[in-house]
């Protein structure tokens, strides 16, 4: 099953990739890096040539290859661009087989997977109405943002905010539901450790990105002084930087982005990483749906997965990409599609590629594919 082409959707700050192969068959991978999409492109570029005539079935040599081919390696760009064809290779593995993906990772290891909602940083009774209304639905984790909202960022205030939105959002809901913090990076250390422990009565699943993630030994301090879950991950695009923060345990949720972090191969590693010092996947969504199933077959197949990362797919993923997973009071189920179980309308696709509005003209209601 020789590669014939190689194509590249860049849209906005999404980047699709699609293997065709000499027998027509096709895979869809999600190489997305917001704000350094053209970067990604460019980046297949270099590797296109390379791989037309490889065997789309020689996945782990693709990524080896790839990875080590040339003196430069890793970095957010290149493991995106790699991200990018690794999905595309592990969905037409599937298609080839006539299987789930899921299936050639081990086979399922649960019936399904747990996600969580996003949920804004407003007022604490805007959040607490948004949090009632996800509960309606069935969803049984959220995230909360409420460390954004001051510009420029005023540490002090936000730390107060966020300990106050937590403990009001605890009192609303009751214990049953997950609450995840997103602190986004922005706090310094001592910050970070007056916000963990000011909302360690309201038991959260885990705070996320407390610190920047660059050094680990940050997040020593942090743990030394904190005692809440904590979690990571969706800036590191190698096995190599969740090192020390795995062999350590200097974190308890590994935020892997598969979009970014050099697909399913090399997050399968990061996740069998873990798993020896009781750590627990809660990947990270890119934001897309490509990515979405990417991340589903993975956590389906790994034995230590805590939660997924979901947003229902927008209007104009709904144009251009046919996919196949249900929701299920708060879970995401993948079904027996082979492959991840996504199609895509190349037409649709190359037009949100070329023009420039075509995000604006699907939300619209505008049927793409009759344009072109």
């Amino acid at each position: 099953m020789k590669i014939a082409d190689i194509k590249a959707y860049p849209i906005h700050d999404d980047v699709f990739v699609q293997i065709v192969t000499e027998d027509g068959l096709s895979g869809i991978g999600d190489g997305s890096l917001s704000g350094r999409s053209r970067a990604v492109v460019g980046a297949l570029e270099h590797i296109r040539d390379y791989l037309i005539g490889h065997d789309a079935t020689r996945i782990e040599h693709i990524w080896q290859d790839i990875f080590r081919g040339t003196f430069w390696r890793g970095g957010p760009v290149l493991q995106s661009a790699l991200a990018g064809i690794d999905i595309a290779l592990w969905d037409l593995a599937g298609k080839a087989l006539g299987v789930p993906t899921y299936r050639l990772l081990g086979g399922a290891s649960r019936e399904k997977v747990m996600v969580y909602r996003h949920t804004g940083g407003g007022p604490p009774e805007e959040l607490i109405g948004d949090a009632h209304r996800l509960m309606e639905e069935g969803w049984r984790a959220i995230r909360i943002s409420p460390m954004r909202g001051s510009d420029p960022f005023n540490q002090k205030a936000a730390t107060r905010r966020g300990i106050e939105h937590m403990g009001a959002l605890r009192q609303a809901v009751g214990d049953d539901l997950e609450i995840i913090m997103e602190v986004h990076t922005r706090l310094t250390p001592p910050r970070a450790i007056e916000l963990c422990n000011g909302i360690e009565p309201f038991h959260p699943f885990f705070v996320e990105d407390p610190i920047r993630s660059e050094n680990p030994v940050s997040f020593r301090n942090l743990r030394k002084h904190t005692n809440v879950p904590l979690g990571t991950g969706e800036q590191l695009p190698t096995k190599w930087l969740f090192r020390e923060l795995i062999e350590v345990e200097l974190v308890d949720y590994l935020r892997v982005d598969l979009s970014h972090t050099g697909g399913i191969t090399e997050a399968r590693k990061i996740a069998a990483m873990g798993e020896v010092h009781y750590q627990e996947m809660a990947t990270h969504m890119t934001g897309t749906v490509v990515n979405t199933l990417a991340s589903l077959h993975l956590n389906m197949a790994v034995p230590n997965c805590a939660v997924q990362e979901y947003r229902p797919p927008q209007d104009w993923e709904k144009e251009v990409f046919q996919w196949d997973f249900r929701t299920d009071d708060g879970f995401l189920a993948p079904s027996t599609a082979p492959g991840l179980g996504v199609e895509i309308d190349e037409k649709a696709l190359e037009l949100a590629k070329s023009d420039p509005d075509a995000k604006k003209l699907i939300r619209l209601g505008v049927k793409l594919t009759r344009q072109v």
